[in-house]
């Protein structure tokens, strides 16, 4: 699979799992996973589905993906844009990047995980 192919595929699935069952998200993640999420860091499946669950009933609306191959040639970068409803408020943009390093064909882990939420735009 091409970095774009694994990229369309996991962040459908990604936001599929945060939108309905944040814990089908672990395991995405090892013990070295590293979360940012506005700014606090989150190590670990426990801790980043904790956080993720923490945040209450969301909805994705993905407006773009782009994607690069990262220094390690196992890994990618994936940087998605798009609007976050959160509880059913009016829906907020976001911008959030992952770092998927692979474990073997065609499977992948969450190495880094990096998510904004864009004020003021």
């Amino acid at each position: 699979m091409s970095a774009e192919e694994v990229a369309k595929a996991f962040v459908p699935h990604y936001n599929n799992c945060f939108d309905n069952d944040a814990s089908q998200l672990a395991p995405l993640f090892t013990a070295e996973t590293m979360m940012t999420f506005e700014g606090q860091q989150f190590q670990g499946p426990q801790q980043i589905v904790e956080k993720l669950k923490s945040v209450g009933k969301v909805s994705h609306e993905v407006k773009s993906i782009d994607v690069q191959p990262s220094n390690n040639p196992n890994a990618i970068l994936i940087f998605v844009t798009g609007a976050i409803k959160i509880d059913s408020n009016n829906p907020l943009h976001y911008c959030e990047m992952f770092q998927l390093v692979s474990t073997g064909p065609g499977a992948y882990y969450v190495h880094n995980c990096v998510f904004r939420l864009n004020y003021g735009l």
